[in-house]
């Protein structure tokens, strides 16, 4: 295995970890600031996920394409998290 593959893996299980335990969060603080807060980190966190695995496809597109979907995907992720933060934080 490669360094990449490990590290990849090593993320993996992070992001797992993460959705199931805001998963279950979202379920039990339903509603209010608390859950909208949770929705956008829930959000976030699974736009930062899938700009770290477009790494997969890199046998099949460039890789210029694929750096510039996983930048795309990351301003994506940070721009929600910022407009929901400021909605909420209005709200």
């Amino acid at each position: 295995m490669t360094a990449q593959t490990i590290i990849l893996i090593f993320t993996l299980v992070i992001y797992l970890i993460i959705i199931f335990v805001f998963n279950k969060a979202r379920i039990k603080y339903a509603g209010g600031k608390v859950g909208k807060v949770i929705n956008l980190i829930l959000v976030t966190v699974c736009l930062l996920f899938i700009a770290d695995y477009v790494v997969i496809f890199d046998q099949v597109v460039n890789a210029d394409l694929l750096e510039i979907i996983r930048a795309l995907f990351r301003t994506a992720a940070l721009s929600f998290l910022a407009y929901g933060g400021a909605k909420v934080a209005d709200s």
